[in-house]
């Protein structure tokens, strides 16, 4: 695991978070259209699962404390968290 890969990861997992409720989920529920939310719903899945694996492999590499590391996961759980997040831990 490197810090850049987990960068890149921790974009797209924000981007695809904030495509699920502005894209999919009006789609979904004011036009009836399913197929976007499944598919940004399963790319959000599969970021999220490589974001927090990848969080937690890189907690000692990166000496994060365990305080660090739960801020860092959950950033993935709030809007604009990882944006936030790649800023304040990960640019050197």
């Amino acid at each position: 695991m490197n810090l850049s890969n987990f960068r890149i990861i921790s974009i797209l997992e924000g981007i695809s978070f904030l495509l699920i409720f502005t894209v999919s989920m009006p789609l979904k529920y004011m036009m009836d259209y399913h197929t976007p939310n499944k598919i940004i719903g399963m790319s959000h899945g599969i970021l999220f699962v490589l974001y927090i694996f990848m969080a937690y492999s890189l907690q000692k590499q990166q000496n994060w404390t365990n305080k660090q590391l739960l801020i860092i996961m959950a950033c993935s759980v709030i809007p604009f968290g990882t944006f936030w997040m790649d800023k304040k831990y990960l640019k050197a």
